[in-house]
């Protein structure tokens, strides 16, 4: 019984570990084995494209939006703009509509979805109406640079490429330390995506800016996002999705850690079912490095909420066994206390930021799974407005 426990604590703290240190390890390695493979653009390459842009009560931003995908650098006759207005009920389709009238030179639509079911759905009925070879994905609030859309197109260099992610740019970073640590996260996560594209595929997206082919397209049921779950459809169907960082989207963070942590459970919404939603992931012969990036870039991350509290509680049956099951035991509580601090403090220094935005990270991975386990997870969700 005494093995087991013990079996039980060691992989857990494994899983812990290869989530946040080993997995990013083994990638810097990796990078120089396969060095010599890096993102082959063509630029000559230009498809008919169509930009479609999801929004629910945007009033805030949508002419902002669509003022920015209007200075975009691609041919006109090659490039449309399509609203999916996710049954808002604020200004957003008047606005939209106020804003073709006064842009008639440029082929701007309005889609009105009339029951609100998310953000996924809002593309499932759209996507239908769409026409183009590409279909470029982007969000209300967040503005693209102008050379992003040939920059997507450009790394669409064979048949079995089915998707390309751009990169996030946080534009607020330096406002809190909510947004500063928001920002770091996603440095050290778009450099492994880069790395995992570069040797054969990536295991998730970014709903800032991410392009797919029209023809490739899947009506993903509204629960399910596209920035999990196109990447892993794509890899099982053995073609790929890339990761192109010249291809920039600039957005805010939230501001609040209320924002940062609705936004995060949010995420979390199908976290049970995305710890291995697929048992083919497993086939390593078939789908090769693809298996091992999702194991250590999904999965383990995916397992963070129960792997602390089973390394906890088995640290607690364990502790009398060996003086190094108390030292274990009163690093975890420490680290814990001092997220605390931070939260009592509120303290600047860097390494309690870290530590308390990872507990929160925690905390909205519990959150969703209670979502979940409640029946309270939902397609949509309300928008943080400090990112707006």
């Amino acid at each position: 019984m005494k093995f087991v426990i013990l079996l039980i604590f060691y992989l857990n703290v494994f899983i812990i570990f290869w989530a946040m240190i080993g997995y990013p390890l083994s990638l810097k390695i990796l990078n120089r084995i396969y060095k010599h493979r890096t993102l082959k653009k063509d630029y000559t390459y230009e498809p008919t494209v169509t930009v479609m842009i999801v929004a629910h009560n945007e009033e805030k931003v949508i002419q902002k939006k669509l003022a920015n995908v209007l200075e975009l650098n691609y041919q006109s006759d090659k490039i449309e703009f399509l609203v999916a207005s996710d049954n808002s009920t604020d200004k957003t389709n008047e606005l939209v509509r106020y804003f073709i009238i006064n842009n008639p030179n440029y082929k701007i639509r309005l889609f009105e979805v009339k029951q609100r079911k998310g953000k996924t759905n809002a593309q499932n009925e759209a996507q239908k109406t769409v026409q183009s070879e590409i279909l470029v994905m982007t969000d209300a609030n967040s503005m693209l640079k102008t050379n992003s859309i040939k920059e997507l197109v450009s790394a669409f260099t064979s048949e079995d490429i089915s998707y390309v992610s751009g990169r996030l740019v946080i534009t607020n970073k330096d406002c809190s330390d909510v947004t500063n640590s928001e920002n770091t996260y996603w440095d050290s996560d778009t450099k492994l995506r880069k790395i995992e594209s570069d040797i054969q595929t990536i295991t998730a997206g970014n709903g800032a800016i991410y392009a797919c082919r029209n023809a490739d397209y899947y009506d993903f049921e509204p629960m399910k996002s596209h920035d999990g779950n196109m990447p892993r459809y794509y890899a099982l169907k053995c073609k790929k999705a890339l990761y192109n960082p010249d291809a920039i989207a600039y957005e805010k963070a939230g501001e609040n850690i209320e924002d940062e942590f609705k936004r995060k459970v949010r995420m979390n919404r199908g976290i049970l079912r995305n710890i291995l939603p697929d048992f083919r992931i497993l086939n390593i012969f078939k789908y090769r490095w693809f298996s091992y990036f999702y194991f250590g870039h999904r999965t383990c991350r995916y397992l963070l909420w129960l792997s602390h509290l089973i390394v906890f509680i088995t640290n607690i049956i364990v502790i009398q066994e060996h003086w190094f099951y108390l030292l274990t035991m009163v690093g975890q509580i420490l680290f814990y206390l001092l997220a605390l601090v931070k939260v009592t403090t509120n303290s600047d220094n860097k390494y309690l930021t870290l530590i308390y935005y990872y507990c929160v990270t925690l905390f909205a991975q519990w959150t969703g799974v209670y979502n979940i386990l409640n029946g309270k997870a939902k397609p949509f969700w309300e928008k943080a407005e400090s990112t707006r």
